[in-house]
């Protein structure tokens, strides 16, 4: 934390505001650059610096910013930037999954997440029979959240299935096949919304393209059409690449 006595700058220059050292009570107008130690914080640094990245999760890893817990999510992927996830997936789980530095998005996709598809590919401890795949499709009554909503469900094999969910409640999957006697031996998302998994290896992340970004910043704008919606800041999409070479730690 940085301290100053009033009518000092803030510990002998640590903190800028346009190159020039803060005083204590300095206000910062919109669009000043602020730094500390030479590094930008705040708007200035998201809109320089904008990252929006898909990541295949492993399981194991765990879903949070608390860099106290083992194997959470931030310190696996050992981005330079500070990022965070957008929603969540199981510990248990793999496949896809958001992160970002732009708090905005992760708002606005949140508030709408119900209406968002996200598509998952799932193996099961038996054969998956018709009348199986039809329960989870007309809805499961889950305690205490109540019934799931209608989902598309196909069958891809004796004992998998592809689903596709429009809500999130935790770990819903698995809890709506042990409802049906049925235990879930391994799970992966493929998809959120436009964005597919497609050939990212597990533990390895990306850039979003130009075209996944567009979507995306455009997708809860769609989802609340007509609805009034809080001003968002700017940032250019990243250059799409490829996975990393190293990312995530083993």
């Amino acid at each position: 934390m940085v301290e100053a006595r009033r009518g000092h700058t803030t510990d002998r220059g640590r903190v800028t505001i346009n190159g020039t050292p803060a005083e204590l009570g300095a206000q910062v107008a919109p669009g000043d650059r602020v730094c500390v130690d030479g590094d930008v914080v705040g708007a200035a640094r998201k809109l320089s610096k904008p990252v929006y990245i898909a990541f295949n999760k492993p399981v194991g890893i765990t879903c949070t910013t608390e860099r106290s817990v083992q194997g959470n999510i931030i310190d696996f992927i050992d981005h330079a930037e500070r990022i965070f996830p957008i929603g969540r997936l199981d510990k248990d789980s793999e496949g896809l999954i958001l992160l970002t530095n732009d708090g905005d998005i992760v708002n606005q996709v949140l508030r709408v997440e119900n209406q968002h598809e996200k598509e998952y590919m799932v193996a099961v401890d038996r054969p998956a029979t018709d009348e199986f795949i039809q329960q989870l499709a007309r809805g499961i009554r889950l305690r205490p959240e109540g019934m799931t909503k209608p989902c598309k469900v196909r069958r891809m094999g004796p004992r998998m299935f592809s689903i596709i969910l429009t809500q999130g409640f935790n770990r819903q999957i698995r809890r709506m096949c042990e409802e049906c006697g049925f235990e879930v031996q391994a799970l992966r998302r493929v998809r959120f919304l436009h964005i597919q998994l497609g050939a990212l290896a597990v533990g390895r992340w990306r850039n979003l393209t130009e075209i996944e970004l567009q979507k995306l910043l455009a997708q809860p704008k769609a989802a609340n059409a007509g609805k009034p919606q809080p001003a968002r800041s700017g940032g250019g999409a990243t250059s799409p690449n490829g996975p990393r070479a190293g990312a995530g730690k083993p």
